[in-house]
């Protein structure tokens, strides 16, 4: 289609190598929030904190700092959805695939599907700030102007 700024083109393997790297930003930046948390308050790190929906909740210390962790992992997230998807439209499909597969994986760590109320709580948040900054990080880098003339100018 002639005179469109930006074609779409269907690249699936683009498309699974940028889940991939979602994934991986993902669980990679929060380990490094928990690992921190852990640190601070000199407590053990568990691969319950990640995957175990009964660990997040208000009534425990854990459970509040495991929480908050996730919460400043949807904005490292959102980082990570403007320096490696790079577009506003594609940052909800993206942002909603990395909890989807969290969602399974929480699934199959516990062996039951997630049913804690505050574990919904919690990514529903998450889903709604990573999308939603990493949306406007991504438009704000869209609008920029472009340079036409890259030529030094002269004085004629």
């Amino acid at each position: 289609m002639a005179g469109q700024f930006r074609s779409y083109v269907w690249d699936p393997l683009l498309i699974l190598s940028q889940i991939v790297l979602m994934q991986t930003v993902y669980y990679g930046s929060l380990g490094l929030w928990l690992a921190l948390v852990d640190g601070l308050v000199r407590s053990s790190p568990s691969l319950d904190q990640v995957f175990d929906d009964q660990i997040l909740g208000f009534s425990t210390p854990p459970g509040r700092l495991s929480m908050m962790s996730f919460v400043l992992n949807a904005l490292t997230c959102a980082l990570g959805l403007l320096y490696f998807i790079r577009r506003g439209k594609q940052c909800l499909d993206f942002t909603v695939t990395v909890h989807f597969f969290h969602l399974l994986g929480c699934w199959f760590y516990s062996s039951r599907f997630p049913s804690a109320l505050t574990w919904w709580l919690v990514q529903a948040v998450c889903i709604a700030l990573m999308a939603v900054i990493g949306e406007y990080l991504c438009m704000r880098t869209e609008l920029k102007e472009i340079p036409l003339n890259s030529a030094p100018k002269s004085n004629v």
